[in-house]
């Protein structure tokens, strides 16, 4: 299914999450997105009051990480940073799967810090409309294990799988992504994210079962950087 570039905008969190970072590159990214209107920014905690006051009364909406890159804190301490990125502004959560956890197959330890970081967002008082998104972090799993680890966050009642943190030492795959839309159905998202640079890589992602792509190339996506001449 071809998709034009512009109609993927509201498909992307324009993505910064680097830890060198600066004030005037948060700028710079809120307003990439406000121009493209991509479905949200996604930024470090510490930015969150930043790009949600700059992009007040707008569409693009502000996304933070929580547990993040590896998705070891305490359960008790990922609930804490939900309900002080509420507070500040946030209205997505990716948050880090406890991986060691998983791979240690404690699935009801993993399932329960899901299930926790989903009802901090209904208990912050501030708004219940808060999207979760479980990074499952694709490349240290296997075909068994992606599907075990989408049924857990399934059943602790996420928004969204998706692939990656992009601090891995890989990103989405086409395959990781069918098999997470054909584990999940049609019943929540899922998110690709890591490595994704052009057009052509986020088309291939959205045909695979995507409807959300996490990048920090949203302006080349959807200026059809990687477009073939036939899809031109």
């Amino acid at each position: 299914m071809a998709i034009k570039p512009r109609d993927m905008s509201k498909m992307i969190d324009h993505t910064l999450l680097s830890p060198v970072a600066k004030v005037e590159d948060i700028r710079d990214l809120c307003q990439e997105a406000y121009d493209y209107e991509f479905a949200s920014v996604c930024v470090n905690p510490i930015f969150v009051p930043l790009a949600a006051k700059l992009l007040a009364n707008t569409s693009v909406k502000v996304t933070t990480v929580v547990g993040f890159p590896l998705g070891a804190a305490t359960t008790e301490v990922k609930a804490y940073e939900i309900r002080n990125a509420i507070k500040n502004g946030a209205q997505e959560i990716d948050m880090v799967m406890n991986i060691g956890a998983f791979k240690s197959g404690a699935y009801d330890l993993v399932e329960a810090d899901i299930r926790a970081v989903v009802d901090a967002t209904r208990t912050a008082g501030i708004t219940s409309d808060i999207i979760v998104k479980v990074i499952l972090e694709t490349c240290y799993l296997n075909e068994e294990e992606i599907i075990q680890a989408c049924h857990l966050a399934k059943n602790a009642g996420a928004d969204f799988v998706k692939t990656s943190t992009g601090f891995g030492p890989a990103g989405a795959t086409i395959e990781a992504v069918s098999l997470m839309r054909k584990t999940v159905g049609r019943e929540i998202g899922v998110k690709a994210a890591g490595g994704i640079r052009n057009y052509q890589d986020a088309l291939e992602m959205i045909n695979a079962g995507a409807n959300r792509i996490g990048t920090s190339s949203g302006v080349a996506i959807v200026t059809g950087e990687g477009m073939s001449e036939e899809e031109s």
